[in-house]
């Protein structure tokens, strides 16, 4: 054991109290002194044909079966199999909300070579074509001129000052763009939250279902055996009435599981992209966790991306004020050109000319908008401030619940091994009187009910865990691709924004579109 990988020990001892109780529950059912006694307690011979040693086997194995379902959810492997780590990735790529959001991430790349735009000069062509036709008419003398004037220029102007207006439009675009890249992680462990919720769900539908058939089958064999014993008169119609009311409560059960399941694949199709094929219980994560909560909520405080992507917000609604205020400032600017026309007029066929100037534009008033800007841009950061408390009290609030899901979890499954075997022994034990009549048909069908009850416990507190230990690992900012070590290609955000950052011209993206 101390050679095993720390994640292999962690999944390992993740039911050595189920594993316990099945050891001391299996010899208890098939040890042959058990049945020996069971077969020469005696009774009546008709009880006998009812519940004959052959019967009395199938029940148990039934039984058995049932309880493999329940610890199926955390012992099922093959070789085959879809893991959970491959449906991750498999998210992690197909997801149509995450690459939507990757598509939204490289468009706010955008937005920086915008700004910068404002540095470099603008650059214009014009060209003119005109005609011109002059008759006079002079002491009786009438004459006539035709002229086709024509022009091109070449206009160069350069932006020297403006209030730093360029540079707080770089940097609230880089601010946005850092911003914009924390919303993305935070989708990103939206989605494979999401994922995991729906691979759990898929995997707890399949072991309900199984369950709930178990457990029809097991009241049909109940009911076959309770209309044998009115056949010879050992019960009541009502009794037989109480059986038949049980199987129709379970055929309806398993419809509902049926149809559980049903909606759980279609949504994980819808979050994973794929249908769900045959599923393998996860791995546990638990060791990636912080060990206590107060460390979980210092983690969750400083990495989670919500909280990042608000404080780029507070950095970009700073530089928006100080880009209001450049409106108050003057605006420098040099502007060149170079002309050249033809046929202006009858007397010159060419002109050139060339020209330089210097402009300098200062705002007075423009009406009160300006002003206005400004202290919409204040509030506005006022607003983008208080949005990073907000998202920290989130943070704090959801590590605190999960991390109180996870231990109720662990909690919960103890709870329900022990109640899985109290409930077979006590099942067992409420058959064996039933067949000596001391114990009514209802008190046989409760003890079932009971069994499949606290089964179906112990299959959700196992999903419980498994999903808590995941949102607790998302509340601390940590559920990503490379903590979780997915095999798939991971997303690197840099890349095209260091494509298109210094970017002159061009209208084609990166990837050619």
């Amino acid at each position: 054991m101390s050679d095993l990988p720390r994640c292999a020990k962690k999944q390992l001892v993740i039911e050595p109290v189920g594993f316990l109780v099945w050891c001391r529950w299996i010899w208890s059912e098939f040890n042959p002194r058990v049945w020996l006694s069971d077969t020469a307690r005696g009774g009546a011979a008709v009880r006998e044909n009812s519940m004959s040693l052959a019967t009395h086997f199938c029940r148990r194995l039934s039984v058995l079966a049932a309880a493999a379902v329940v610890s199926g959810l955390a012992w099922t492997s093959s070789v085959s199999a879809q893991t959970l780590e491959t449906a991750l990735g498999q998210a992690y790529v197909n997801n149509p909300s995450l690459n939507s959001q990757r598509a939204g991430t490289r468009a706010t790349d955008e937005s920086v070579p915008q700004a910068l735009s404002g540095y470099r000069p603008n650059v214009s062509a014009g060209a003119s074509v005109g005609g011109q036709y002059a008759r006079t008419n002079s002491s009786g003398t009438i004459a006539t001129n035709s002229l086709v004037p024509r022009s091109v220029n070449l206009t160069v102007s350069q932006t020297i000052f403006n209030g730093f207006l360029t540079a707080s439009t770089t940097q609230k675009a880089e601010s946005s763009v850092k911003g914009s890249r924390e919303t993305l992680r935070n989708t990103e462990q939206t989605i494979l939250l999401n994922a995991v919720t729906a691979y759990m769900n898929v995997l707890q539908g399949i072991a309900l279902l199984e369950l709930q058939n178990q457990n029809l089958a097991a009241l049909q064999q109940e009911l076959r055996a309770t209309r044998d014993r009115f056949n010879v008169g050992e019960v009541t119609r009502t009794d037989v009435a109480q059986a038949e009311a049980q199987v129709a409560t379970a055929n309806y059960q398993v419809a509902q599981a049926v149809a559980n399941l049903q909606a759980y694949k279609a949504t994980y199709r819808q979050v994973i992209g794929v249908e769900p094929g045959k599923l393998t219980a996860p791995k546990s994560i638990e060791f990636m966790l912080p060990p206590t909560v107060d460390k979980a909520v210092a983690a969750g405080l400083s990495t989670h991306p919500a909280i990042q992507a608000s404080k780029f917000a507070v950095d970009a609604a700073m530089f928006q004020v100080k880009m209001s205020e450049a409106g108050l400032a003057p605006v420098v600017s040099v502007q060149g050109q170079l002309a050249q026309g033809y046929d202006q007029n009858s007397a010159v066929d060419s002109t050139s000319s060339a020209s330089v100037a210097l402009n300098l534009t200062v705002p007075i008033y423009q009406g009160g908008a300006e002003y206005s800007a400004i202290r919409q841009s204040k509030e506005l950061l006022t607003q983008a401030r208080i949005e990073v408390d907000v998202n920290r009290d989130t943070v704090r609030a959801n590590t605190v619940q999960y991390w109180g899901a996870l231990e109720a979890a662990k909690a919960q499954i103890q709870s329900a091994q022990a109640s899985v075997a109290a409930n077979t022994l006590a099942l067992e034990g409420v058959r064996e009187e039933w067949r000596v009549g001391q114990r009514t048909t209802t008190d046989v069908l409760n003890a079932q009910t009971d069994l499949t009850t606290s089964k179906s416990n112990l299959v959700t507190a196992q999903r419980d865990r498994v999903v808590a230990a995941y949102s607790l690992l998302s509340s601390v900012g940590k559920l990503d691709a490379v903590t979780l070590g997915l095999k798939v290609p991971v997303y690197d955000a840099r890349v095209h924004y260091d494509q298109v950052r210094d970017a002159w011209a061009g209208i084609r993206t990166p990837d050619g579109k």
